[in-house]
Protein backbone atom coordinates (compact mmCIF):
# COMPACT_ATOMS: atom_id res chain seq x y z
CA UNK A 1 0.00 0.00 0.00
CA UNK A 2 0.80 3.70 -1.05
CA UNK A 3 1.83 5.48 1.99
CA UNK A 4 -0.48 8.57 2.10
CA UNK A 5 0.68 12.17 2.51
CA UNK A 6 0.41 14.48 4.22
CA UNK A 7 -1.15 16.64 1.46
CA UNK A 8 -3.61 13.82 1.22
CA UNK A 9 -4.87 14.02 4.63
CA UNK A 10 -4.72 17.71 4.24
CA UNK A 11 -6.82 17.87 0.97
CA UNK A 12 -9.37 15.08 2.48
CA UNK A 13 -10.12 17.59 5.53
CA UNK A 14 -10.17 21.08 3.87
CA UNK A 15 -12.56 18.96 1.83
CA UNK A 16 -14.67 18.05 4.79
CA UNK A 17 -14.59 20.78 6.44
CA UNK A 18 -16.05 22.70 3.22
CA UNK A 19 -19.34 20.27 3.59
CA UNK A 20 -22.23 22.55 4.08
CA UNK A 21 -24.63 21.86 7.38
CA UNK A 22 -27.81 20.16 5.91
CA UNK A 23 -25.37 18.63 2.83
CA UNK A 24 -23.55 15.08 2.78
CA UNK A 25 -20.98 13.75 0.84
CA UNK A 26 -19.60 9.82 0.10
CA UNK A 27 -16.11 8.59 1.07
CA UNK A 28 -15.84 8.33 -2.69
CA UNK A 29 -17.07 11.92 -3.63
CA UNK A 30 -14.29 12.93 -1.24
CA UNK A 31 -11.77 10.42 -2.89
CA UNK A 32 -12.84 11.94 -6.18
CA UNK A 33 -12.77 15.52 -5.09
CA UNK A 34 -8.94 15.05 -3.08
CA UNK A 35 -7.45 12.90 -6.57
CA UNK A 36 -7.16 9.59 -4.55
CA UNK A 37 -7.59 6.47 -5.50
CA UNK A 38 -9.20 4.81 -3.15
CA UNK A 39 -12.62 5.95 -1.06
CA UNK A 40 -11.06 4.10 1.52
CA UNK A 41 -8.07 6.02 1.85
CA UNK A 42 -10.88 8.70 2.93
CA UNK A 43 -12.24 6.40 5.33
CA UNK A 44 -8.68 5.81 7.08
CA UNK A 45 -8.36 9.48 7.12
CA UNK A 46 -11.69 9.92 9.03
CA UNK A 47 -11.28 7.51 11.20
CA UNK A 48 -7.42 9.01 12.47
CA UNK A 49 -8.14 12.71 11.94
CA UNK A 50 -11.36 13.71 12.06
CA UNK A 51 -12.48 14.81 15.51
CA UNK A 52 -12.68 18.65 14.66
CA UNK A 53 -14.54 18.04 11.51
CA UNK A 54 -18.03 17.39 10.30
CA UNK A 55 -17.47 13.86 10.23
CA UNK A 56 -21.43 13.42 9.94
CA UNK A 57 -21.73 14.84 6.57
CA UNK A 58 -19.77 11.75 5.39
CA UNK A 59 -21.39 8.39 4.61
CA UNK A 60 -20.86 5.45 2.34
CA UNK A 61 -22.25 4.80 -1.10
CA UNK A 62 -25.36 3.68 0.58
CA UNK A 63 -26.40 7.02 2.22
CA UNK A 64 -26.26 4.39 5.44
CA UNK A 65 -23.95 5.45 8.35
CA UNK A 66 -21.63 2.75 9.53
CA UNK A 67 -23.19 0.64 12.67
CA UNK A 68 -21.46 2.04 15.29
CA UNK A 69 -22.23 5.59 14.74
CA UNK A 70 -25.74 5.39 13.04
CA UNK A 71 -27.51 6.99 16.50
CA UNK A 72 -25.36 9.98 16.51
CA UNK A 73 -24.41 10.35 12.74
CA UNK A 74 -28.11 10.27 12.11
CA UNK A 75 -29.27 12.65 14.80
CA UNK A 76 -26.51 14.84 14.29
CA UNK A 77 -27.78 15.27 10.44
CA UNK A 78 -31.46 15.33 11.39
CA UNK A 79 -31.08 18.56 13.35
CA UNK A 80 -29.64 20.34 10.37
CA UNK A 81 -32.26 18.91 8.08
CA UNK A 82 -30.80 16.22 6.16
CA UNK A 83 -33.57 14.02 4.54
CA UNK A 84 -33.87 10.87 6.01
CA UNK A 85 -35.75 7.76 5.34
CA UNK A 86 -35.60 4.51 6.85
CA UNK A 87 -31.96 5.43 8.19
CA UNK A 88 -30.40 6.02 5.07
CA UNK A 89 -29.91 9.93 3.70
CA UNK A 90 -31.57 10.72 0.72
CA UNK A 91 -27.91 11.01 -1.47
CA UNK A 92 -29.97 13.02 -3.99
CA UNK A 93 -31.37 15.65 -2.54
CA UNK A 94 -28.45 15.95 0.30
CA UNK A 95 -25.63 15.11 -1.80
CA UNK A 96 -22.78 18.53 -1.96
CA UNK A 97 -21.30 18.49 -4.91
CA UNK A 98 -17.94 19.75 -4.65
CA UNK A 99 -16.40 22.03 -7.27
CA UNK A 100 -14.60 20.29 -9.97
CA UNK A 101 -12.45 23.37 -10.85
CA UNK A 102 -10.78 23.18 -7.30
Amino acid sequence: MVATTEEQVEAVRALVAAIPPGRVATYGDIASAAGLSSARTVGWIMRTDSADLPWHRVLGASGRPAPHLAHRQIAKLELEGVPIRDGRVDLAAARHRFDQAG
